[in-house]
């Protein structure tokens, strides 16, 4: 690392400028879907002299943000983009050819684009172009910040995190159902933004009923316009009068269910007329089938979904082995065995059917902890 004679550190460093744009990249997740989090860093000679990161869907890519704050200086300069540059005309123009209008002579990137209209071509059309690409800095960094989108373009679902606060013993709330608050301020607040990271939040019937909660991100210059609401209720048990549909014509609320009567069609008719979207199982169902319900999110474009439910919905996702990652928050207190545990049983027989998880990371905050996981495959 260098100073320039202008007194800017400068370095040629490929995984410093790479980490620099996966940074950025992180700034998309929750805004950004369907499209993935991509971010760029545009250095001459050593200099970042441009950065961008893609905007929500319909507005500019990662590269052409980058380009655009470069300007002139692009000519020649090195693009470091955490994902393949696109090589389609979607609601965006290619970036690819950004690129190579803009007079970059070389692209440095992670990894591939899954999506079938890039996949490799954006790497092709760079090097027919006469474009030096450099594919592996910082692949698995990558890979785990747009995680969601590539189980989306390849098995049909999102990535789901189960987000969990509880005591040491394992308690979310007392015997008769209070909750609020088992941990601090801080750790609510930490919560509010592993929220803001993600395309959708997902509740079971009985949470929303019990806590009648809104699932918007309660930060200061956070948006919730694009953040969907999703309740799982095969009964159709949602009041009109919740907040969740209240507050359905603002942020996006969808209802998965089973089908019904006359009077549970009436009850469907009623909620979509206050705005909220209502998805009913196929005729013969007599339970959610969550595997159904996320193939039907990920076609909708969602990558990542946030699971704030209780018990029942945390058993039901794991069993159906959908659960990819687990926030666990836990406040230094015990309720005790009469308290609501917050995972239901899971009827396991035997010990090797164990969900098996690995620790990504543990953080301290304030009197509470955070730990996050990632579900061994």
């Amino acid at each position: 690392m260098t100073t320039d004679p202008a007194g800017t550190l400068t370095t040629d460093d490929p995984t410093n400028h790479m980490k620099a744009a996966l940074n950025l990249a992180q700034r998309g997740l929750g805004n950004v879907w369907p499209n993935p989090a991509v971010g760029c860093v545009i250095v001459q000679n050593g200099r970042v002299v441009g950065r961008g990161w893609t905007q929500p869907s319909g507005l500019p890519h990662a590269e052409t943000e980058a380009l655009q704050r470069a300007a002139d200086l692009a000519q020649g300069a090195t693009a470091y983009v955490t994902l393949e540059p696109c090589n389609h005309q979607g609601q965006t123009p290619p970036c690819t050819e950004a690129l190579i209008e803009a007079g970059i002579k070389k692209v440095v990137i992670p990894t591939s684009d899954p999506d079938l209209r890039v996949a490799g071509t954006g790497i092709t059309r760079l090097k027919e172009a006469g474009i030096d690409v450099d594919l592996g800095v910082c692949r698995a960094e990558a890979n785990q910040i747009n995680q969601g989108f590539f189980l989306r373009v390849e098995l049909q679902r999102p990535l789901f995190m189960l987000k969990i606060a509880t005591t040491l013993d394992g308690k979310i709330a007392t015997q008769t159902g209070e909750s609020q608050w088992i941990t601090g301020e801080m750790a609510r607040r930490t919560a509010h933004l592993l929220r803001a990271s993600h395309d959708a939040v997902l509740i079971g019937s009985g949470t929303a009923l019990a806590d009648n909660p809104s699932l918007t991100c309660r930060l200061p210059g956070i948006s919730n316009e694009r953040r969907h609401r999703i309740v799982l209720d095969g009964r159709l048990r949602l009041p009109i009068e919740c907040n969740l549909v209240k507050t359905a014509q603002k942020v996006p609320v969808t209802i998965f269910t089973l089908p019904g009567n006359e009077e549970k069609q009436n009850q469907i008719a009623l909620l979509e007329s206050q705005g909220v979207a209502v998805r009913v199982a196929h005729q013969e169902a007599t339970q959610l089938d969550l595997v159904w319900v996320a193939g039907e999110l990920a076609k909708s474009g969602l990558t990542r979904v946030f699971v704030e439910g209780g018990g029942t919905v945390a058993a039901a996702m794991l069993k159906a082995n959908l659960i990819d990652e687990v926030a666990w928050f836990r406040a230094p207190s015990v309720i005790g065995n009469d308290g609501l545990s917050a995972i239901d049983g899971l009827k396991l027989d035997k010990l090797a059917e164990m969900p098996t998880f690995a620790r990504k990371s543990l953080t301290q905050l304030g009197e509470d902890s955070l730990e996050i996981l990632t579900r061994k495959r």
